[in-house]
């Protein structure tokens, strides 16, 4: 068993990036669309229905995550969608395709695939098995509840500050002249 603080924390830093991802694929469908297709790894109908399925799924499992008698669901269904999501980083990073839009981030922030994305793909599928554990049966009040929220934070502060210099990486790179 694990501790409940711990497990609640990582539960809501999975379903904040869920349903951050969903929002932005939403805002932009067309674009989410093309980024699909631009992985090459579904045939052409199935683009179109991926991109369809994928936010909401997104949202769905985020919710599940909310909720304790569906967390080891959602968490599992976390790690699923984040693994079939490093599988086809890692495809095209093995094909050499380095140059299309990793799709993580909203419009205006495209990335390119890097290594980078399986090591943050692979921490995130480990706080989503952790989530998965189950939990020790103790009440959160008090401190419990401030160190969840303050975790919570940090490590939304954290992931935010990582995402933003990995996609500005190949921007600064051509600013420094490499």
């Amino acid at each position: 068993m694990i501790s409940p603080v711990l497990a609640v924390i990582c539960s809501l830093v999975l379903a904040v990036i869920l349903f951050a991802g969903a929002s932005h694929k939403w805002r932009a469908p067309h674009r989410f669309a093309r980024q699909i297709d631009d992985y090459a790894l579904l045939p052409g109908p199935a683009v179109a229905f991926a991109a369809r399925v994928v936010p909401v799924l997104e949202v769905l499992i985020g919710l599940a995550l909310l909720v304790p008698g569906l967390r080891a669901w959602g968490a599992a269904g976390a790690a699923l969608l984040l693994a079939l999501y490093t599988g086809a980083i890692g495809i095209n990073l093995f094909r050499g395709r380095r140059d299309i839009d990793c799709g993580c981030s909203g419009p205006g922030l495209e990335r390119p695939l890097s290594p980078a994305l399986l090591v943050r793909n692979g921490v995130l599928i480990v706080m989503a098995v952790i989530a998965a554990l189950p939990a020790g049966a103790v009440a959160l009040h008090g401190f419990g509840l401030f160190l969840i929220g303050a975790s919570v934070a940090a490590i939304l502060i954290l992931y935010t500050a990582i995402e933003g210099l990995l996609t500005n990486q190949p921007r600064l790179k051509s600013l420094s002249g490499r």
